[in-house]
């Protein structure tokens, strides 16, 4: 049975950093890219970031780019993600994601997503 449980969301203030984390159970972990998504309140969820496990190159959606780090530790199936300079529209219920497959559109990585979600964890940056 595979499980994600994700950790590391808070209440920050505009400007300050998280780090999160996220372990994976129940699956081959270093044969899996993995990826950060994100929901707002009233909003569909959004592509954060991404690291696929065959290339040495990250992935991420154009708000966070230069202020978002996706890391990952195969030996701990855990994967991270490094939030600095947040925003209060970075305010948002986080899911990390074992990607089930992936691509490329237009010089756009296109994550594609897997049954296997988590509770997610709750990032709220004030003004």
């Amino acid at each position: 049975q595979v499980q994600v449980v994700e950790s590391g969301g808070g209440i920050v203030h505009a400007g300050g950093s998280l780090k999160l984390s996220c372990v994976v159970s129940g699956l081959n972990f270093r044969i899996y890219s993995m990826a950060w998504f994100r929901q707002a309140p009233g909003k569909e969820r959004e592509f954060v970031a991404a690291d696929p496990y065959a290339s040495p190159g990250t992935y991420y959606e154009d708000s966070v780019k230069g202020r978002f780090t996706i890391s990952r530790d195969n030996a701990k199936n855990t994967v991270f993600l490094q939030m600095n300079d947040l925003r209060p529209e970075d305010t948002a219920v986080y899911y990390c994601n074992p990607l089930r497959g992936e691509g490329m559109s237009g010089g756009r990585f296109v994550p594609k997503s897997s049954e296997y979600w988590g509770q997610g964890t709750q990032v709220t940056v004030s003004s």
